[in-house]
């Protein structure tokens, strides 16, 4: 008996020495395995102060564009569900052509511009947090918390959804909670740099010497045609064009009407190319007032890759924005072959070179003949 009670008292001290060690021994990540995640109180796009547990583990990403930031700072294997909206078409949105397993993960809800998120379906996937955009107050954000328990965090792509501090904080947001924050940095150092390669280029051009420009048939909430233009669009922008839309006084998406193209009578018009296919039934109907432009007339309309789809593609419009300084400006971008950057970008971001899909889904970096 007195062997029996020596033998249990050996198993009871291996067993607490493990457990012992079991508190002691750190994961790669500096906890231990099974362990209470660390806490981090941050705060959100919208002003709201959120404790998450960092580093995330299990995330989803709601509303336009979240997702697409997710994959950005390296978060795909995190993802443990998907909007419904996601998994359809994925045409224009190269974060799905490079990640297609993400079609196959569980629905995070029906997704969507106009759709609500739903709460018991959130929940069934068990995540640590919950990326999410366009929500339109901090009320919202609070009772989607409130209705889950998980923490709801707050993203933005800012007024413009081109670029700016409210994306670059956002990315870094996202680095911060699931343990990717150099990859954040990386990415915001990446975009900047390369505007800031952009500007640099043209800068020196005297504005005189500049050809006016147009852009139509912009994606605005849905397919347009060739009125859809932008005031102070970010593209022109980045390498100084003169976009004749700018003398509108006004900021953004933009309908025009067709008197007033005529007048401005631009030197060159790019077409986005998702709104192509419109523009092509318009001038069937209306070839008299296209071959009133200047631009039609001399052959300098050309396509662009259609960037807004679920909010803005970054990684499209960066790659765009350097085939319009080689179409504007061929002299300071004789060294830049676009379809090689567009690829290196995708590479960079996404970790696949996507070029050649996106032309082949809209057409890519080309001239456009509405006559053929």
């Amino acid at each position: 008996m007195g062997l029996v009670v020596r033998r249990l008292g050996v198993w009871v001290l291996v067993l607490l020495l493990a457990l012992m060690a079991g508190c002691g021994g750190k994961s790669p990540q500096g906890a231990s395995p099974g362990a209470t995640p660390a806490k981090l109180k941050l705060t959100d796009l919208l002003g709201r102060e959120v404790e998450v547990p960092v580093p995330a583990q299990r995330v989803v990403a709601l509303g336009p564009g979240a997702l697409r930031l997710v994959c950005y700072v390296n978060g795909t294997t995190k993802v443990v569900g998907v909007e419904d909206f996601e998994k359809k078409n994925p045409a224009g949105r190269p974060y799905i052509l490079a990640h297609p397993e993400l079609k196959d993960l569980p629905s995070a809800g029906p997704g969507g511009p106009q759709s609500s998120p739903d709460p018991e379906r959130i929940v069934s996937l068990k995540p640590d947090v919950i990326f999410i955009t366009y929500l339109v107050d901090k009320s919202q954000a609070d009772r989607l918390q409130a209705q889950t328990g998980i923490p709801v965090v707050m993203l933005s792509y800012g007024q413009l959804a081109t670029f700016g501090d409210e994306v670059y904080d956002s990315l870094k947001l996202i680095g911060k909670i699931i343990g990717e924050e150099k990859r954040a940095e990386e990415v915001v150092s990446f975009f900047q740099g390369n505007i800031q390669e952009l500007q640099k280029r043209t800068q020196d051009i005297p504005a005189d010497q500049k050809p006016t420009v147009y852009v139509g048939a912009l994606g605005m909430r849905g397919t347009h045609g060739i009125e859809s233009t932008q005031a102070q669009f970010p593209l022109f922008r980045f390498i100084g064009a003169r976009n004749v839309a700018d003398e509108t006084g006004l900021k953004g998406s933009v309908m025009i009407e067709r008197e007033k193209l005529l007048s401005w009578n631009p030197d060159i018009i790019i077409i986005d190319e998702a709104g192509l296919g419109l523009v092509k039934e318009d001038y069937k109907k209306n070839p008299s007032f296209y071959q009133s432009l200047k631009a039609f007339k001399e052959g300098k309309v050309y396509g662009m890759l259609p960037f807004n789809f679920y909010t803005t593609n970054l990684d499209t419009a960066l790659a765009d924005a350097y085939w319009l300084g080689k179409v504007i400006y061929p002299d300071k971008f004789q060294d830049i072959d676009p379809v090689k950057q567009a690829d290196a970008i995708y590479t960079f971001l996404l970790g696949k070179p996507l070029y050649a899909q996106m032309a082949k889904d809209f057409g890519g970096f080309e001239k456009i003949n509405l006559a053929q």
